[in-house]
């Protein structure tokens, strides 16, 4: 919020405490271009309705009470109650001429944040829910960061666990490298998903082959704990986990999503297993063999942290990663992403932590998102082998016709406009739609500013990785546009105070770690500047001056907005 309708929304609160001793929290929004005679000005509050029946009046009545006591800008009552707010030229100049894209928040100024999110298994391929959770994780760190944040990338996979033995299993049963030795990479990760269907299948319809896996699973974590190389069993294991991995970076790198470091989860396991075991029974407790958490304690549920055989399961490595990740950071947040369906299992295993290590488990949130849909499509798993793959959400995008940066950030765009918790449909087709609220249209939308912006000067704004330093803008002149006589037309004011708005909308984003919020401001910006591009002359003319700052300061907002969705422009489109 600009500093004048911050000043605007402290003196209508005083007026109403003043006029009927309650306290209340005005909310100041936008006036759109296309509202009814009589309805017109730049920001409306609805207070006056709020308070109708808490004070007994009428709304109309109580909005012209409170108009007749503001001063200083210039005030009037529309429909039932609605008090419009008009501010001056004067002041919308001046306020243009202060404005900062950067900086609207501090909110983890100094802080520590640890963000985990993609958390991919070696022994599977990506699929489009590895790609969201990654595409949204990158997004909340970036507003992290954008609000001051030292942020820390990293990621967490099953490198041990039942999924490894049912693929390896598979691989060593068609006689460990047949189809896999010698292949390209992508070769290799589509033979390891071949095996994992078919190893699963084996665990659950086999008994034979289900005791054969576990007796397996357990000889994997030997091999990961000891780091032992020699035999069959070994060398398929190193190999495939080598090659993951390799899959891993180099899809990462086509994204430019950069994690600072990979947790394998063999790496914690054993920190987990002692950790649990460390407070049996105070919190944890043995049953039937194994040792479980019962969470009913807590509201919750009661889950296994380490099973029949003696070893860690996915509870208790979590446990370890928790430990792990604090010994590494000392973190002020550990920000942790996942799928929504491990919401409940996550509440347990911070149930469990917060009994023996309370501010560990205070500092940790957990974030859900919702699943990735096609239109029409039935739920994608790995397990039936119906999913889909990471690489093919990007080659489904650019066979619309798109360059990779342009793809990249379609998909980027589409998963994050919408808000996290909710399931997606993601469609290829709309993800691109040049006319529609999509990445392309935006990367689009700055192209055409850094045009105009070079045909004023050659260094153009450029988009860049958001910095978590606040940026600040002074000059000991003043502005030309400032010193004009020329009154704002209907879209120079409309476009101006959509500018203004974006540091009230990116502190919000902030606040809720919403990159969605980010996505409707940038889309209705770029509308704005479509209206006021279409019905004014921006190039020539006696109000150039100003015309040429929104179009600065518009190229400069939408480019930083975009850089926050981590969403790159290419030069021409």
């Amino acid at each position: 919020m600009i500093k004048g309708m911050e000043e605007i929304r402290k003196q209508l609160e005083a007026v109403v405490r003043d006029l009927y001793g309650v306290d209340v929290d005005v909310v100041l929004s936008v006036v759109p271009s296309n509202v009814p005679k009589g309805m017109e000005g730049d920001w409306a509050t609805n207070v006056a309705m709020q308070l109708a029946g808490k004070v007994g009046k009428n709304p109309r009545e109580i909005a012209e009470e409170i108009a007749s006591r503001m001063g200083g800008f210039s005030v009037s009552v529309a429909g039932a109650g609605f008090i419009n707010i008009t501010l001056g030229d004067e002041m919308l100049r001046k306020e243009l001429a202060r404005f900062e894209a950067g900086g609207a928040s501090d909110k983890y100024a100094g802080k520590k944040v640890v963000c985990e999110f993609g958390d991919p298994n070696p022994f599977k391929v990506l699929h489009v829910g590895h790609l969201y959770t990654s595409v949204m994780g990158d997004g909340i760190s970036r507003l992290v960061e954008y609000a001051g944040g030292e942020v820390h990338r990293v990621n967490y996979g099953g490198d041990v666990g039942l999924h490894v033995a049912k693929t390896m299993y598979e691989i060593l049963r068609r006689g460990n490298f047949e189809g896999f030795e010698g292949k390209e990479l992508g070769e290799k990760m589509g033979y390891i998903a071949e095996c994992y269907v078919a190893g699963t299948r084996a665990y659950e319809d086999d008994e034979t082959a289900k005791g054969k896996i576990r007796e397996l699973n357990g000889k994997i974590y030997e091999i990961a704990e000891q780091n032992e190389r020699v035999g069959d069993v070994a060398e398929v294991y190193w190999a495939g986990r080598e090659a993951s991995y390799e899959y891993f970076g180099k899809f990462y790198e086509r994204v430019g999503i950069v994690f600072e470091k990979y947790y394998p989860e063999s790496t914690v396991a054993g920190l987990g297993l002692a950790t649990v075991r460390e407070h049996v029974p105070e919190v944890y407790e043995e049953s039937d063999g194994a040792v479980v958490y019962k969470g009913e304690k807590a509201g919750l549920h009661t889950r296994v942290f380490i099973n029949k055989d003696g070893l860690p399961t996915y509870e208790a490595k979590d446990v370890g990663l928790l430990e792990q990740k604090w010994r590494d950071y000392e973190f002020d947040e550990s920000i942790v992403i996942t799928a929504a369906e491990q919401k409940d299992y996550m509440k347990v295993v911070l149930a469990s932590v917060a009994e023996f290590a309370p501010e560990l488990a205070a500092r940790t949130r957990h974030l859900t998102h919702g699943m990735v849909k096609l239109p029409g499509a039935e739920k994608m798993s790995s397990r039936k082998g119906n999913f889909l793959r990471a690489t093919d959400v990007l080659d489904m995008v650019k066979g619309e016709g798109m360059e990779e940066a342009v793809a990249i950030g379609a998909v980027k765009y589409a998963f994050q406009k919408v808000k996290m918790e909710g399931d997606i449909v993601f469609d290829a087709h709309e993800s691109v739609n040049m006319q529609g609220n999509s990445g392309p249209y935006l990367q689009y939308a700055l192209v055409r500013a850094h045009s105009l912006a070079n045909f004023w000067s050659k260094s153009a704004v450029r988009t860049q990785r958001i910095p978590n330093t606040h940026t600040s803008r002074s000059s000991t002149s003043t502005p030309n546009f400032i010193q004009t006589e020329h009154s704002l037309d209907k879209w120079e004011r409309k476009l101006l105070l959509k500018i203004l708005e974006w540091r009230g909308a990116a502190r919000e984003a902030v606040e809720e770690l919403a990159p969605h919020k980010v996505c409707t401001y940038l889309y209705e910006l770029a509308q704005e500047f479509s209206r006021f591009y279409e019905h004014d002359r921006v190039v020539g003319g006696e109000n150039e001056a100003l015309r040429r700052e929104l179009v600065t300061r518009y190229a400069e907002v939408l480019a930083m907005g975009l850089g926050l969705l981590g969403i790159e422009t290419p030069e021409r489109m």
